[in-house]
């Protein structure tokens, strides 16, 4: 049976794209299977963390890609009107509107000479020689191979077998803490810094990303109860007051777009002839904004070891040793009695913070 592709790439966020783009320069024949249309077209959104820190800067623009954003050069922890601010060591990152970052890589994408086809997916079947994938319309689509890119739900995830064992039940980690979510929303107003702030409540944090020169995006993370209780703007009032002081008046670009629950596990990564690359091979939480940079790892990981399933295993793990071991044990603390502590202790060993914000954002 003739293929439609040499590779399937299923969902086409900038993990999707960044790996069809890796795909098309090894000489591959690529298709891009998205619900959403437009996927080559640019503007897709979605709710998630904007910043770009420098190494995920760097690799964004190793795949000649360079969106328009505003500059970022650190991060500040805040609380109780103290802070803890590190400059990074080593270049800068940007703040980048999700429809920006998009709209750049599907652009190029298209001009690498990617094929998009606007259809959901409902099956998948494999055999030593290839992957059938059944798309809405009756089609059934032909492929060497089958990247699953399509996110924190996964349908890729679970046709191939790859889904854990359920959890202990709705709104519950396999830890038994609460699930995470995220809520965010845009504001018409001119960044008051060039840092990330992340501002910490007792139940929530509060990502404050400058985008543009006339805009800061605003991501709340925190348990679902939490955000549900009184919603983005009572939340960011009762329990993030400095941060709800400086947007008092402020126009919303838009309105909130939301995203969870946010810990997403796999079996493995790979099943015969697909790999799982970005969220849907695994996802901690966006406590350290280190989600592109991962997933850009991962996709040219995923794309050099398309024909050795272990190799990519191991390549997967060792793109995502660390992000996994700081926001787990950071996750942990925060979701700990001692979760108050944590302005305080980067306050009092900027050292052991810097050092933490250099490596996440190499």
């Amino acid at each position: 049976m003739s293929r439609d592709a040499d590779v399937v790439v299923v969902g086409a966020g900038p993990v999707g794209l960044a790996a069809a783009v890796r795909a098309r320069e090894a000489g591959l024949e690529v298709l891009v299977v998205d619900r959403r249309a437009g996927v080559l077209d640019g503007g897709l959104d979605k709710a998630c963390g904007e910043g770009l820190l420098p190494g995920a800067l760097r690799a964004v623009r190793a795949l000649g890609v360079d969106p328009p954003g505003h500059t970022l050069a650190g991060i500040s922890y805040r609380a109780d009107g103290r802070h803890a601010d590190h400059r990074f060591a080593r270049g800068v990152g940007r703040g980048v509107r999700r429809t920006a970052l998009h709209e750049a890589l599907a652009a190029r994408a298209a001009a690498a000479g990617v094929r998009a086809l606007h259809a959901r997916v409902s099956g998948l079947r494999q055999d030593a020689a290839g992957v059938e994938v059944d798309v809405t319309g009756g089609r059934t689509l032909r492929a060497g191979w089958v990247l699953g890119c399509d996110g924190l739900h996964s349908t890729v995830r679970r046709l191939a077998g790859l889904e854990p064992a359920p959890g202990p039940g709705p709104g519950r980690t396999g830890t038994g803490r609460q699930a995470r979510y995220g809520l965010r929303r845009h504001f018409r107003v001119a960044p008051w810094s060039d840092l990330v702030e992340v501002h910490w409540s007792p139940r929530a944090e509060a990502y404050v990303t400058p985008v543009g020169d006339d805009c800061v995006g605003v991501a709340l993370l925190g348990p679902g109860q939490a955000l549900r209780s009184g919603g983005f703007d009572e939340l960011l009032r009762a329990e993030l007051p400095e941060l709800g002081e400086r947007l008092a008046g402020a126009p919303a670009a838009g309105g909130v777009l939301g995203a969870g629950p946010l810990r997403r596990r796999s079996r493995r990564r790979t099943a015969g002839r697909v790999r799982l690359v970005g969220d849907a091979s695994g996802y901690v939480d966006a406590l350290t904004g280190e989600g592109i940079r991962v997933g850009l790892a991962q996709a040219d990981a995923a794309v050099r070891h398309l024909d050795d399933a272990a190799a990519y295993e191991r390549a997967w793990r060792a793109a995502t040793r660390d992000y996994r071991a700081l926001t787990t044990g950071l996750l942990a603390w925060a979701a700990s009695p001692a979760r108050g502590a944590i302005v305080p202790a980067a306050v009092r060993a900027p050292w052991l913070y810097g050092a933490v914000v250099e490596r996440l954002a190499r």
